[in-house]
């Protein structure tokens, strides 16, 4: 399966799709080419976003300052920008996703 990142400009491009209202804040696997995430937080004054950040810092052991929102900020496809050195967290975080029914 190709993976729902690109490296570019020494960085990581991570390809998710974030669904907002959801029952919880989760990694819910791989659809589309993409990494699918669900967010409790609504859509509003950046609070999803805040805690897609905020869930993808604490599964990749990632400090939140180093991950942003590249592309897609009012979106629900987005583009995540984070730390080349965050590779081999980032292909477990997916190998453990791709896994999921």
């Amino acid at each position: 399966m190709e993976q729902p990142y690109r490296i570019a400009d020494n960085a990581i491009r991570l390809e998710l799709k974030a669904v907002p209202r959801a029952s919880k804040t989760e990694c819910a696997g791989i659809s589309g080419g993409r990494l699918r995430v669900r967010v409790a937080a609504a859509p509003e004054n950046g609070k999803a976003n805040d805690a897609l950040c905020e869930l993808l810092s604490r599964a990749l052991g990632c400090p939140r300052r180093e991950i942003s929102i590249a592309a897609g900020e009012k979106s629900t496809k987005k583009t995540i920008a984070l730390p080349l050195a965050y590779r081999v967290q980032l292909d477990r975080l997916i190998e453990n996703e791709e896994k999921k029914p």
